[in-house]
């Protein structure tokens, strides 16, 4: 398992551990005091690292390689998945799953973002970055579950749309453009959750939704950290100065109300435990999911369209007290 710069003086003391262990065990001599008091020093120094991260070392965390994929979390979280292909137009997009699958007995659409797990996987992938036929495919089956009644639930989990000339040429803006217009629309739940990096209208474009849920080492944000360095210092290299600066974590974003709920992940990120953390999601996903089912279809339209409209606050410049007259 790849670790991160930060991690290394637990991995040094989990290493010592290990070795104490083997020593034990080669030259039947008796360490377990000393085994028990690292242990509890190394359970100390785990609550320290991951209790206090800064906001650049929740990004490194959400684009961990070992990170769960829609797929991991589908396999966790869901039954009976079937995964779909194709936006009837063009073609189908690897970066974007989507399919039918059951969410505790009930009937659900899911869709998300795919990342891959090695350098082959990615470049099938393109590294979760999806074209205007990923976007496509996925407003495809939104409006299916919405003809059919069943809720929606996205994953969340990409650097952004691609960028290239493929993309534009076919539509990338117009594509992520009418996914916000339709998904705002819907008379079904929709939940969407920010599992690892939310990147740009690439991540928005799966993102309106009656909830927005992510992962507490996720982040959400119009640009990337080295993004933003380069536009702000000209020095892609200040990344960890702009996450800083941006406010892109969940803890920032709850706190602004741009989210409905921070789930936990299981002490040193999701990719630790794939299970724990899908049940960790799963039961938020329930919750939320009991709520708006209450709802009907005109409830949910108007819900989702007070969430949005009650982002971000402004003040109104005071009235003059006197009216200016020319000199």
């Amino acid at each position: 398992m790849a670790d991160l710069q930060f991690e290394k003086p637990l991995l040094e003391l989990n290493a010592k551990i290990e070795e104490l262990r083997k020593f034990t065990q080669e030259k039947h001599i008796d360490f377990s005091d000393e085994i028990v008091k690292l242990e509890a020093r190394a359970k100390t120094l785990a609550e320290e690292i991951y209790g206090n991260l800064t906001p650049w070392q929740r990004v490194q965390l959400a684009r961990h390689a070992e990170r769960p994929t829609t797929l991991d979390l589908v396999r966790e979280i869901f039954t009976d998945f079937i995964e779909l292909h194709g936006d009837r137009v063009f073609g189908d997009d690897a970066a974007i799953v989507a399919g039918l699958a059951k969410f505790n007995g009930r009937p659900v659409t899911v869709i998300g973002h795919q990342k891959g797990k090695d350098t082959k996987d990615n470049i099938a992938r393109n590294f979760g970055m999806p074209h205007p036929e990923g976007y496509r495919k996925a407003l495809r089956l939104m409006q299916q579950a919405d003809k059919f009644n069943r809720p929606i639930i996205c994953f969340i989990n990409t650097p952004g749309a691609y960028p290239g000339k493929a993309a534009e040429e076919r539509g990338q803006s117009e594509a992520i453009a009418r996914n916000l217009r339709e998904m705002a629309s819907f008379g079904v739940p929709i939940i969407s959750v920010v599992t690892g990096e939310g990147g740009s209208g690439g991540a928005l474009a799966l993102g309106v939704g009656n909830r927005l849920l992510m992962f507490e080492n996720a982040f959400y944000s119009v640009i990337s950290p080295e993004g933003a360095a380069a536009l702000l210092w000209k020095d892609a290299s200040q990344a960890q100065r702009a996450a800083e600066s941006m406010k892109i974590t969940a803890k920032d974003l709850h706190e602004m109300g741009i989210i409905d709920e921070v789930v936990k992940e299981p002490m040193g990120g999701a990719h630790r435990d794939t299970a724990k953390a899908g049940d960790l999601l799963r039961e938020a996903l329930e919750r939320h999911l009991c709520e708006l089912s209450q709802m009907s279809r005109e409830e949910l339209i108007i819900d989702r369209y007070n969430k949005y409209k009650s982002i971000g606050t402004f003040a109104l410049a005071a009235e003059p007290t006197t009216i200016p007259t020319n000199s």
